[in-house]
């Protein structure tokens, strides 16, 4: 799967979705789900963010789920990768995982996804992607 495939996906699980407008934790799914993604946030602190029922994992989710997008520390990407495959051996639904700006997978965890048929993209900004690819401008912090 390339990039351009991600963004065909429709229905996107954000790990570490914040309900803080100035965060990019909420700009890069607001962005998304103003682009016609359906957002699915997850934040075990949160009982809705964006206008959207939020999980505490992505396991709890009862709908279909296409990709999971992490705005969580690269330490956290071991455990979040094993639910992703935990639910794909589950529920066969999850085709890729990206990894915000910043956020990289240790050594085995790109190898144990793509292993199960899920591409992982890291290190890249999900909205400033999508953006670039159709021509559209991206969201700054704090703008509604």
């Amino acid at each position: 799967m390339d990039v351009g495939d991600v963004f065909k996906l429709r229905t996107i699980a954000v790990v570490g979705a914040s309900r803080d407008p100035s965060k990019w934790a909420h700009v890069v799914p607001l962005y998304l789900k103003r682009a016609g993604y359906r957002i699915v946030p997850i934040n075990p602190s949160a009982g809705e963010i964006l206008g959207e029922k939020a999980y505490r994992s992505i396991l709890e989710v009862p709908e279909p789920i296409d990709v999971v997008q992490v705005f969580r520390p690269s330490e956290e990407v071991p455990k979040i990768a094993e639910e992703v495959l935990r639910r794909r051996r589950e529920k066969g639904d999850v085709k890729a995982v990206w990894l915000q700006l910043g956020i990289r997978a240790p050594p085995g965890v790109r190898e144990a996804l793509e292993a199960d048929g899920i591409a992982l993209f890291e290190d890249m900004c999900m909205m400033e992607t999508h953006a670039s690819l159709f021509g559209l401008r991206p969201l700054a912090p704090g703008e509604a």
